[in-house]
């Protein structure tokens, strides 16, 4: 099942880039995001005792759950980085609006980084109960690069909404009906569910995301003006 998203690349860019807002949602950071309405897991947001990560950055703060009994490798890498203090002043080194906010670069460079196991990687990651939707906090993989599997993430800051093709087409890849209302809804990066990890959700700070995704680059993508990551916390999830 999936394996032929792969093929989807065209169909992917355009979504990724194009998609225009939804009418009755929040205004966050500019973009009209709707509220969701979902039985996915990342919509539910965190429950009393989950594992919480707190993005203290120059723009403002983002909270993601984190998933460790789907995605097992990624969350413990990325705890345990964070306890570290690595990502403590790292830049976001790529910025795509419409498509992702990326860092975890200890270089800055955005061909570094490293991870708990002596700086080898881990594997890939993948479960059905976890998709590329908006607000996504995912690992970055790539097969041509070195730096898979190791300390650089990206928050997914696609638009809102499919149009009837794109939702044909990922029915047509095998895609749960569920799955495809939830992009639909919140939009997403449907092309990365099986190349990349997904290991978090945010749950607030969705309007600095999309702040971030509007800062000023240069020719590659990274922003004009540093957008640091202050500290990286990580607490458990009490509600109230």
């Amino acid at each position: 099942m999936h394996k032929s998203i792969l093929r989807l690349a065209g169909f992917a860019l355009a979504a990724a880039l194009l998609l225009t807002g939804c009418d009755g949602g929040v205004l966050s950071g500019g973009v009209n995001r709707p509220a969701v309405e979902s039985a996915e897991l990342q919509f539910a947001g965190p429950a009393e005792g989950d594992t919480i990560a707190i993005f203290d950055t120059s723009q403002g703060e983002i909270r993601a759950v984190l998933y460790p009994d789907a995605a097992p490798m990624a969350v413990e890498n990325f705890i345990g980085l964070a306890q570290q203090g690595y990502y403590n002043g790292t830049v976001f080194h790529r910025v795509v609006e419409g498509f992702v906010v990326q860092g975890g670069d200890g270089t800055g460079s955005g061909s570094g980084g490293t991870s708990i196991w002596q700086g080898n990687p881990y594997p890939l990651e993948w479960t059905d109960s976890l998709h590329h939707y908006a607000g996504a906090l995912c690992a970055a993989f790539s097969p041509e690069s070195s730096v898979s599997g190791l300390s650089q993430f990206y928050f997914v800051e696609a638009r809102p909404g499919l149009t009837e093709e794109q939702k044909s087409q990922l029915a047509n890849a095998g895609y749960r009906q569920e799955v495809i209302d939830a992009y639909a809804a919140a939009g997403g990066l449907p092309y990365l569910d099986n190349t990349d990890t997904v290991f978090g959700q945010v749950y607030a700070g969705m309007d600095v995301v999309d702040g971030i995704a509007q800062t000023e680059v240069d020719e590659n993508g990274r922003p004009v003006e540093d957008v640091i990551l202050n500290s990286v916390t990580i607490v458990t999830y009490t509600a109230g």
